[in-house]
């Protein structure tokens, strides 16, 4: 460990909560440490979101010792060993020391111990195997920090018995390959990716999907999906052919300021028959879905054109799906070649001012209450369209006064 790491990790256990925290549990015969990602982001110097603590403590224990320090202590997940301590607003979970008692590739049964070594090899990766102590000695029982230092990811012990464990584990591989690791993936770790494949099935929807969503935007996400189609293992996840040099294309930002839904997009999506199914196979929520929906509808009413349509086409479609979608939807068409063009249309298409006449207004000219409202807003808006969308509403509603008169 460099002299580097040592003061990353000396920062990380200077921090007031966290060496207030240890200090309680730390006394009378318990022991507690700080594990897994706050440890290896520590090291890496990376920010450190979240802070596990791992303890000899029972979680009768460890409530009873927050609250008489002063903490809130919430029994987030006792039947597991977990207590949630909020400490000036930031949570902390402790969590008592674990052994696996049977495990069934989704769920597994524990029971609480006092072997802080056995607790980290029940883990699945040896760079999330490490913990600290409150002295600043860094515990690693599964060559993690050499792994770290590598950027390699690998599993504990025998990656088939890992991933019997809990099939998860399979997509937290890749996608922590994505987010720490260089270079191709393990060999031993992919192998044994695929040779549990069939474990995938068995797996919630949902999870899968928590999964998938945090490995669409991490740095390395194009290379490793690459990676996941070839071993077969990413047609099993989306349910149809992925996308993948259209991916790697919108890729190339930082992965932390794009959306998850988009990039689901990117990958997977060129018609509306493809939200539909990603919908139901990853139990999407109705803003991603919606977001992923709206693309197709773009992507289906703009691809197969000899030339891009105008920004009246543009308009009218996105008073139909959304500005939002038809800009992503421009943006996956344009990565053919035509990407400049294409981002002068999607500028214009974001200036465009909003039509602000109402039914309130239209129902102030005379109009009765019923169908005709609306369909008057549509000719008004359409005709408002082709004359170019001229802002403020004297201007707008002259276009409502035309399609009356017209009506």
């Amino acid at each position: 460990m460099t002299g580097v790491e040592r003061q990353r990790l000396g920062a990380l256990l200077a921090r007031a909560d966290v060496a207030a925290l240890l200090a309680a549990l730390n006394r009378d015969g318990e022991a507690a440490r700080v594990v897994g990602g706050a440890v290896r982001n520590a090291l890496l110097g990376e920010p450190v979101a979240d802070i596990d603590i791992a303890t000899t403590c029972l979680p009768a224990e460890t409530m009873r010792r927050a609250r008489a320090a002063g903490f809130k202590a919430v029994p987030t997940g006792v039947e597991h060993g977990t207590v949630t301590v909020v400490i000036n607003g930031a949570p902390f979970e402790v969590t008592t020391l674990r052994r696996d008692v049977e495990t069934d590739g989704r769920h597994a049964v524990v029971a609480f111990g006092r072997d802080f070594r056995e607790d980290a090899l029940r883990r699945d990766f040896t760079i999330n195997a490490l913990g600290l102590d409150a002295a600043g000695v860094l515990h690693d029982y599964a060559d993690g920090l050499a792994d770290l230092e590598a950027r390699r990811v690998r599993f504990i012990g025998a990656a088939k018995d890992r991933i019997a464990e809990d099939y998860l584990r399979i997509l937290r591989f890749f996608r922590f390959h994505a987010r720490y690791g260089v270079g191709e993936p393990d060999r031993t770790a992919l192998e044994a990716c695929i040779a549990g494949r069939g474990g995938l099935d068995g797996l919630s929807r949902e999870r899968v999907w928590a999964e998938l969503r945090k490995l669409l935007v991490a740095p390395r996400a194009a290379e490793t999906l690459q990676a996941m189609a070839g071993a077969g293992l990413l047609m099993p996840v989306i349910g149809g052919v992925p996308y993948l040099s259209r991916f790697a294309a919108i890729a190339d930002g930082p992965g932390e300021g794009v959306y998850p839904a988009f990039r689901l997009a990117a990958l997977a999506v060129t018609i509306a028959e493809d939200a539909l199914r990603l919908r139901e196979r990853l139990r999407l929520s109705n803003a991603e879905f919606e977001r992923v929906a709206g693309i197709a509808a773009a992507l289906e009413a703009l691809s197969g054109r000899e030339a891009l349509p105008g920004i009246a086409h543009l308009r009218r479609l996105a008073h139909r799906i959304g500005t939002d979608a038809v800009a992503g939807g421009l943006v996956l068409l344009g990565q053919d070649g035509t990407s400049a063009d294409i981002q002068a249309l999607i500028a214009e298409l974001a200036r465009t001012p909003p039509f602000l006449p109402s039914g309130k207004d239209v129902l102030a000219l005379g109009v009765g209450a019923g169908p005709k409202v609306g369909q008057l807003l549509d000719a008004a808006r359409a005709a408002w369209i082709e004359a170019g969308c001229p802002a403020g509403r004297e201007a707008q509603m002259a276009t409502v006064l035309s399609s009356l008169r017209g009506a």
